[in-house]
């Protein structure tokens, strides 16, 4: 028996009748075709899966659609805006913060919920900040750079980053 659930992903309402036991990176990528959200270990450890629930970084292997029902998720597809890269995607690309890539979405969540909550982080914050996310490619140095990277493009527009808030 399914359940019917509404969520607001990147601001566009989505309904749907889901088993009780899909998880929410499943619904993200099987039923809605959002595939920027990566699956990567289905037991919390690599973080490729964070997306932002109700503006928390959360990693959806382990959240179940249902508990996503009335509630706001963005994913790495929501951070663009108009056409514009998120000063964090421009980051990652600027910086190099990427190598295979497997890692980056649920990176770059974890990075823009640490910037929402401190938009000047010291390098140790954003180490932790991004500490639930694994890659096994880069030596985090850039990953590191492009959030620095992103933290003072934010900062340089405050107009921009209060649309973020808003």
């Amino acid at each position: 028996m399914g359940h019917r659930i509404s969520v607001t992903i990147n601001g566009t309402v989505h309904e749907a009748e889901v088993e009780s036991r899909l998880l929410l990176v499943h619904f993200l990528r099987e039923v809605l075709g959002l595939t920027g959200t990566h699956i990567g270990c289905d037991t919390t450890n690599c973080g490729a899966c964070t997306v932002l629930l109700q503006g928390r970084a959360v990693k959806s292997c382990t959240v179940l659609a249902v508990q996503a029902d009335g509630r706001e998720v963005m994913t790495v597809e929501g951070l663009a805006r108009n056409g514009q890269l998120h000063p964090v995607q421009e980051g990652f690309f600027e910086k190099h913060g990427l190598q295979c890539g497997f890692c980056t979405p649920g990176m770059m969540m974890s990075a823009y919920a640490l910037l929402q909550q401190n938009p000047n982080p010291s390098e140790g914050e954003i180490r932790w900040g991004i500490s639930g996310n694994l890659c096994r490619c880069t030596g985090y140095v850039n990953i590191v750079e492009a959030v620095k990277y992103a933290a003072e493009k934010m900062r340089a527009t405050p107009a921009a980053a209060e649309l973020e808030r808003s």
